[in-house]
């Protein structure tokens, strides 16, 4: 099965990271994603640079691409505001995104989740208006940090309300990493019966370590689109213990493993992982980079021999 992976590093990876990384080096970044084969990247947010600095440049960012054939920039739209900054600025597409529990919904946004859905329409409208394709996101769709499980059929709603609005392509989010594959399983279920004729990508956090299995269990559904970030940055600051999204390099290398294409290389992408954890200062999650792939081989001289056990 061909997969399509959609990188959110430089977004959903940083936004709260404290140490922020300079306009050129973002650039360079996703310039160097595109060399290993990414071809569809969530590079920033147009939110308010009061709310998250570290995305101040989201204009620059996106203007400063080379995007190379069949490649796609997206970015996250909080507000019809940021939606028109986002367009001018030239995005190929506008991420919109509520909680599918109103307690997240409520920390995350400030905002009920219908509220919120009046405001996504807005966005909507303004998108369709400019020919710019739109991705609706809901997060805490497998479990909220508050209420607990989401009711698989509240999703499903949702996801129908956003295709009302002309939103044809929905990203389902483990924010928390509540996720299960059982979970999983009947979320997806769900909503792929709600709105059938809806593209579904799935976007995990691997705070319990499931986010793999999760993968798995999404591709056992035939669902080809995933979310995730380079060296497996992230996490979300109004979820209690959330750490990082699923890691791009270790999800793409295991795709492979699984017969599965995506047009990515692999030993490039593990170099772009190694360079966001030297910009950042600290050693981040990705496994991948750290091991290297299993056909790296160890001559025999560069690891100690046993010392031999005495005899009686």
């Amino acid at each position: 099965m061909k997969l399509i992976i959609t990188e959110v590093g430089l977004r959903d990876g940083i936004q709260n990271d404290a140490v922020f990384v300079p306009t050129a080096d973002k650039i360079r970044l996703i310039q160097q994603l595109f060399d290993a084969g990414v071809r569809s990247v969530e590079a920033t947010s147009f939110v308010s640079p009061q709310a998250v600095p570290q995305l101040v440049d989201a204009e620059d960012v996106i203007r400063g691409l080379r995007k190379p054939a069949g490649a796609s920039v997206s970015a996250l739209a909080p507000n019809v505001r940021g939606a028109h900054r986002a367009i001018r600025a030239g995005v190929d597409e506008l991420v919109v995104f509520l909680s599918a529990s109103e307690s997240h919904n409520r920390k995350n946004v400030n905002r009920a989740v219908s509220d919120s859905l009046k405001g996504i329409e807005e966005i909507a409208e303004l998108a369709a208006a400019h020919s710019v394709k739109v991705r609706g996101a809901i997060a805490t769709a497998f479990g909220c940090p508050f209420e607990g499980d989401v009711p698989p059929q509240v999703v499903a709603g949702i996801a129908r309300a956003f295709r009302a609005a002309g939103v044809t392509h929905l990203t389902l989010g483990d924010t928390t990493g509540m996720g299960t594959p059982a979970i999983v399983r009947r979320v997806c279920g769900e909503v792929l019966s709600a709105v059938s004729d809806a593209a579904l990508s799935l976007h995990f956090h691997n705070t319990r370590g499931m986010a793999m299995v999760n993968v798995a269990e999404g591709l056992a559904l035939g669902i080809a689109e995933y979310e995730s970030s380079i060296a497996g940055i992230g996490g979300c600051p109004f979820a209690p213990g959330a750490t990082g999204n699923i890691c791009t390099e270790d999800m793409v290398n295991y795709l492979h493993e699984c017969g599965h294409e995506t047009g990515i290389d692999v030993a490039r992408l593990t170099g772009v992982a190694l360079e966001m954890e030297r910009l950042l200062g600290r050693t981040l999650p990705g496994q991948l980079m750290r091991a290297g792939p299993r056909s790296r081989l160890h001559p025999m001289d560069s690891v100690r021999t046993a010392a031999a056990q005495p005899t009686a």
